[in-house]
């Protein structure tokens, strides 16, 4: 059996070389289908083109309501139906020449999961990381932290699950607004943030880094969360609830007489979803030749055809269960938990430090937070329980709300996007022959007609 097998040092330029031959063409259409935007990308095929294709998706705040994959041999071929946040047809003018952008031949893929990801020069701030065990009043500490050193946290995002913490934080000298590079103060920072994460019981595996790059946010806190083993399973030690589990299905089958892995994933739908399936997979060095995608209603199906980046299936069963406990792990971490408050009002250094020492005077526990500044506007995003994981009474939420000033804290209803109108039924692979992709995936063998 044949497969496909890609070497970096020698087939880079060639790459280059094939894709200036070959540019990306990528269609925007918004009369064939009556409530989502088609999207077309045809492109030479790279390891890595389906996830930056998705990132920008992503990154545009655009819902893939379904999809379409197949890149197997040299040509990479995908169609998005998506909508905007709205359930609206997209009207942005340069969705294809970011696509085209993305997929050109400066960009590249082939990166350590080690290394940082999608790193892109920026001169605006010093980038941290932060990995350790999750604990009530970490977040306080970390921002006070920060405060008292005279940092001022112009982002930052913020994800716990199976209790881990991930954050990627992004600083400016509170005075100069520029960035840190004093070895010596950026030595101490590590320090005193190392210290507090480890706190007593995270001797070893707490973790900071910091950088001048600016890395792509959420595919960097997928690899730290990951690289910390959040995906582990142990007795006693994990949040989800039966019940959640159950609405969350992930399975990994063989097709042998193809020389793949299926891949299946069935869950409740949420934004950003595929983007963090697809780089979880990527990352985990799987490549994806074929799949489908809906997210049509309120669950979403996924099916990936995958070998690994040496061509061939997964062929164990350990290796089967790492996949299927990480993929059930990327589908969590950005699953919103507990109350949803915004934070908007004037930006100022140590807001943040004040709100989450709030935060935790009232026995309130951030377990995902979004933290962006407009200008002088702060605007941010947290997701909080009480310190037992457990809904927060809503007495409490109103002294916070009062503490901090109600104008400025309010509390938000998580964010449920209604679907368009479905323009088909159940999903299944067996029933779909009826687009140009799908009888693409039909003809090569992948689809089964059900007639």
């Amino acid at each position: 059996m044949d497969f496909w097998t890609s070497s970096l040092p020698l087939d880079d330029e060639f790459e280059k070389l094939v894709i200036r031959m070959n540019p990306p063409r990528v269609t925007v259409d918004n009369t064939s289908s009556r409530t989502t935007t088609l999207i077309k990308v045809d492109s030479a095929n790279k390891r890595g083109s389906l996830l930056e294709v998705v990132q920008v998706l992503t990154d545009m705040n655009l819902i893939v309501r379904r999809a379409y994959i197949s890149s197997d041999g040299g040509w990479f071929m995908d169609v998005f139906h998506v909508t905007d946040q709205n359930g609206k047809k997209i009207l942005q003018e340069d969705v294809a020449d970011r696509i085209q952008q993305s997929l050109g031949p400066r960009v590249r893929s082939f990166r350590s999961v080690r290394r940082s990801v999608g790193v892109q020069a920026a001169a605006e701030h010093t980038t941290i990381e932060l990995t350790g065990r999750d604990r009530p009043g970490l977040l306080s500490e970390v921002f006070a932290i920060l405060a008292d050193l005279k940092c001022n946290v112009v982002a930052a995002e913020v994800w716990t699950h199976n209790s881990r913490m991930a954050s990627v934080v992004y600083i400016t000298d509170d005075t100069t607004g520029l960035p840190i590079d004093n070895p010596d103060r950026l030595a101490k920072i590590k320090h005193l943030l190392l210290y507090v994460l480890r706190g007593d019981i995270d001797k070893k595996n707490a973790n900071t880094a910091v950088s001048f790059c600016s890395t792509h946010k959420d595919r960097r806190l997928h690899q730290l969360m990951y690289a910390d083993r959040d995906y582990d399973i142990y007795d006693g030690d994990y949040s989800c609830s039966t019940n959640d589990r159950n609405k969350l299905n992930v399975t990994v089958d063989d097709c042998i007489d193809k020389g793949y892995t299926v891949v299946n994933l069935r869950c409740p739908d949420r934004p950003k979803l595929l983007f963090d399936t697809v780089c979880t997979i990527t990352d985990m060095q799987y490549v994806v030749y074929h799949g489908t995608v809906n997210a049509e209603g309120p669950e979403a199906y996924q099916e990936y055809y995958i070998r690994h980046v040496d061509g061939y299936p997964i062929s164990s069963e350990a290796e089967r269960q790492r996949v299927i406990h990480c993929l059930e792990a990327a589908v969590r971490r950005r699953t919103s938990e507990g109350v949803k408050l915004e934070l908007s009002g004037e930006d100022r250094v140590g807001l943040l430090s004040d709100v989450t020492r709030i935060f935790r005077e009232n026995g309130l526990s951030v377990c995902r937070a979004e933290v962006t500044t407009r200008g002088s506007q702060a605007m941010n995003v947290f997701y909080v329980t009480d310190v037992s994981g457990n809904p927060v009474k809503s007495e409490t939420i109103e002294a916070v709300r009062k503490e901090i000033g109600l104008t400025i804290l309010r509390v938000k209803d998580d964010p449920c996007l209604k679907s368009p109108t479905r323009e088909s039924g159940k999903f299944s692979l067996r029933d779909l022959v009826r687009s140009r992709s799908e009888r693409f995936l039909y003809n090569l063998g992948l689809m089964k007609s059900s007639s």
